[in-house]
Order: structure tokens, then sequence, then C-alpha cells
């Protein structure tokens, strides 16, 4: 594919365009200008303060950056506040070693790389002022650019491609499904387009319903049921083993895992599908015997009292302290407040994504939202309780890991900031309130479904998404060696 031309030129405009993490230019550079001129206006006006007396006065100022090698199109603009004395100016690119006591020239054709957008004034009075897509363009950037992704999209689609493309394409959209345990519809697939699923359908069932627990936030639970499945899966994966109990903690934080769920009065309906167990408590999850008594128990959700909260607050303290240390500096004036704001934060109380996966939820979301304030744990003194239990045994268990396995900055960061969860009133709006985003499970949910993939034999990755990284991954060759048509390739314009 040909590289399009370069405009003299900007990608200020151009929004979507830029591969290259290299950023565009926006500004003159106060460091890279010759002496006679002067900046102004957030170094965007440029003006002549020099003699003017012949072309050796001329002076020319670059911006701060490079235009980018694979932005496809770069485009900037340039507006004549005063002609001044002679109207002596110069718009262009230039690169970085050119002498700047000079007004630039430009090519058309062999540009070298890293040309930067130039500017040069000669006589007294002159000012122009840039525009790096600041301000919308006086021209119609926008329509050259379509009509180039147009132009390129075209190449793409009359590209030939040899073999029986269709059914290699089929076999990957059926893997994919599998792979990510929708079973009904890879059965239908596979029956229209006359292919086997490679795994049985119970296995899917099962890591569909693994993938449900997680991303339902109901980690304890999930956790069970992999250990039940899957025996030694986790022993064998140590450290997936530890993200799923940090994950865990985090859940009781948010309120939505079953220990803490169960001590607060809200016992998942579906526990009964979920667990086989009859112990009373078996891999950090409440069987159904407990799951009944601590239904029947008098800890019902309530709001704690600031005496009750700041107790529990100082006994955790201690445990993050003991952890993070010489690792992190917490907000003494947010932790000092604990969780006495628990009860008052004024954040509402929402449910996920995924309720129609998981319809046993659903009836206990069931209330005017207006009436439900997010608090930690469920408002729920006993959860409270019980996930600062489990807090210090995943910190004994993040030390016997290290002990066995070494230090791991992965798994000690991750630690850290769970913890860190506790040093807010209101975690939810906090600067690690981000581990609480549903989306969060995602990642989590991935690793263990590529676990349980691996001791089937099975691939960690679907064909479908590694076709799809190593297209990425030539759209980012493509942009480091600038060329430029690669910026009309875009994934997302063929992935609706």
């Amino acid at each position: 594919m040909s590289s399009p031309p370069l405009l003299a030129p900007v990608v200020g405009g151009s929004p979507g365009l830029l591969l290259s993490r290299d950023p565009p230019p926006r500004a003159w550079s106060p460091r890279d200008k010759c002496s006679y001129l002067g900046l102004s206006h957030g170094n965007l006006r440029v003006h002549y303060k020099g003699h003017g007396k012949t072309s050796r006065d001329a002076a020319s100022v670059r911006a701060t950056h490079p235009i980018p090698a694979a932005c496809g199109i770069y485009y900037f603009e340039v507006k004549i506040i005063s002609k001044g004395r002679d109207g002596y100016m110069g718009i262009g690119l230039s690169t970085q070693g050119v002498n700047l006591n000079r007004l630039p020239g430009i090519a058309f054709t062999d540009l070298p790389p890293n040309l930067y957008p130039t500017v040069g004034l000669q006589t007294p009075g002159e000012v122009v002022d840039a525009n790096f897509g600041q301000s919308p363009f006086v021209f119609d950037i926008e329509d050259y650019i379509r009509e180039w992704r147009t132009k390129i999209q075209a190449q793409i689609e009359r590209f030939p491609v040899a073999g029986d493309w269709q059914s290699i394409i089929q076999r990957m959209v059926s893997s994919y499904l599998v792979h990510h345990g929708y079973c009904s519809t890879a059965e239908a697939f596979a029956k229209s387009t006359d292919q086997t699923v490679q795994e049985e359908l119970a296995s899917i069932k099962n890591r569909q319903r693994i993938q449900k627990l997680v991303l339902a936030g109901r980690m304890g639970e999930a956790i069970e049921t992999t250990q039940q499945l899957y025996p030694n899966l986790l022993e064998r994966n140590p450290n997936l083993f530890f993200t799923l109990k940090v994950r865990q903690f985090i859940e009781m934080v948010n309120g939505t895992d079953s220990e803490v769920r169960c001590l607060g009065g809200r016992s998942p309906k579906s526990q009964d599908s979920y667990s086989g167990s009859d112990s009373n408590c078996s891999n950090g999850v409440i069987s159904n015997k407990s799951h009944q008594s601590h239904s029947r128990s008098k800890h019902q959700p309530s709001s704690l009292n600031v005496t009750e909260l700041n107790s529990i607050n100082m006994t955790m303290s201690q445990q993050i302290s003991n952890y993070t240390s010489n690792d992190v500096e917490m907000e003494t004036d947010h932790y000092s407040n604990g969780f006495a704001a628990a009860s008052s934060n004024g954040f509402l109380n929402g449910s996920t994504k995924h309720d129609n996966e998981l319809e046993e939820c659903d009836t206990e979301m069931e209330v005017d939202s207006t009436q439900v304030r997010r608090q930690l744990c469920g408002g729920s003194q006993a959860a409270v309780e019980r996930m600062i239990c489990f807090g210090r045994e995943l910190q004994a268990m993040s030390e016997q890991l290290r002990r066995e396995r070494g230090k791991n900055a992965t798994n000690k960061n991750m630690l850290k900031d769970a913890f860190s969860l506790l040093a807010y009133s209101d975690p939810w709006n906090s600067p690690v309130g981000y581990q609480l985003d549903p989306i969060q499970r995602e990642h989590v949910c991935s690793s263990l479904n590529s676990a349980i993939l691996d001791i089937h034999n099975l691939p960690k990755q679907p064909p479908l998404s590694l076709a799809l990284e190593q297209a990425a991954q030539c759209l980012e060759m493509m942009a480091h060696s600038g060329i430029g048509s690669c910026a009309f390739a875009r994934l997302s314009d063929y992935l609706h």
C-alpha cells in the first residue's frame, strides 16, 4: 500500500489516525528557535523582533515534537496576524539539525523522517498564529481523511486470499465460542457449518458456570466450584490461586462475595446448584448448611456505629501498616476517619451488567436504588469482621507464597492495592476504587478460564483472538516503520 502524501501538514484535527505513541506537535518550542523570534499565547503566536535588514536576519522556530511517522495525514494551519514591514514569511517542515537563521523551504517528494512543523519570519512587525488542532480548522481536513480511508480500505478488501479461507474463519469462530463457554451458540454454529465441537459439552458448561460466578463477583463460590470440578488445579497454580483470593477480598469490600452476603442475611439462591460440599466451610466459601444457619441468625444488614467501625478500622490498619509500611504512604486524614462514613457516604448501590447471566441475583437487587446506599461489605458488622479475618488469612497466604516461591512484585502490589481500599471512608470514590469496578473481574475470569483449558490440552487463547493480536502487531510494526497507510487500516472498522 502506498503512503498518502503529508499535507504541509497536522494530526491536530485528525483524531484516531495516530498509531504511534509519540506525541504530535502541539505548540512552538521555546528552546528550538532563533533568538530573533518571540513566543506568546501559549507558544502558539510568533513575532519577529530582529533588525530585518538582510536575508541573514531571517529566523525560524520548530514545533515541540516531530510529526509522528505513522500519523497517516498530518495538518496544521498558520494565520498571518500582521505582515509587518515586508511580509517575508516561510511556512513548512524542517529536520532537527537545520539552521534556524533562514526561512524554511518544502520539498514534496522523498521527504526524510522526523520532520518538524516550522515557521520563519524576516522583517519587523511580522506576527503569525499557529493552530495545531486547538481550534477548528479552516480547511475541511476531515473530508480529505475520509477520502484516504475509503481508498485504503478498498485496497484491503481487494487483496487476494488463497485457500479455503471461509472454512478457516468458521473454525476460528467456532473455537472462539467454545473458548468463552457459549454452549448453545457454539452448538448451533457448528451444526450450521458442518463442524464438530472440540470440547465436551459438559466441560464447556462447567467452565461457563465458573465464569458466571466470577463475573458476578461471587469469587468464593467460583473458587470452591473450581476445586470441586478440577482438583489440584489451583494448588498447581499458586499465583493464580492468590489472584483469585485477592479478588475475593475485593468482592468482600463490594459486598458481593458469598461470605459477606450470607452474613448480611442475603444468601445466594443458587448456592445449592453451585456447591456440592456438606462441610460448614471449605476453601473460603460457606456451604449450604452454614448459609442456612446464617440466614436465621441475628446478623442482618445494618449500618455500623462510629465506635464499632473505628475499632474494626484500627484492627485492620495494623495489618495494612505491617504489609505496606515500606511501600505506600496512606492518606492519614482519610484513614483516621476509618469506616465512620460508611453509612452516609451517599453512594448508590447498583447491580452489575451480568443480571441476564445470573438471574438469581436479580430479585436481591430489586430495591428502590434511592433507598440503598453503598456500604462496606453491605453494611453488616459481622461481614466486616469476616472481611478483616479474611484479610489476615490473605496476608499469611502471601507470606507463605513468598517463602516457597520467592518474591513476586505483582502479587505484592496486588495485595497492597486491595488493602489500600480500607484507607478510605468511600473506597468506591478513591484513587484505588477502580478495583471495585465489575470490569476488573474480566481479567481474573480470563486467567482462570485459560488455566482450565490448559489442563485439557486446549489452547489458552482462541485462534481468533491470536489472529487479531497478530493483526494489531503488524499495524504497530508498520507504524514504527513510518508506513502512514496503516493509520487507515484500523481493526475497529472491521469489528462491529
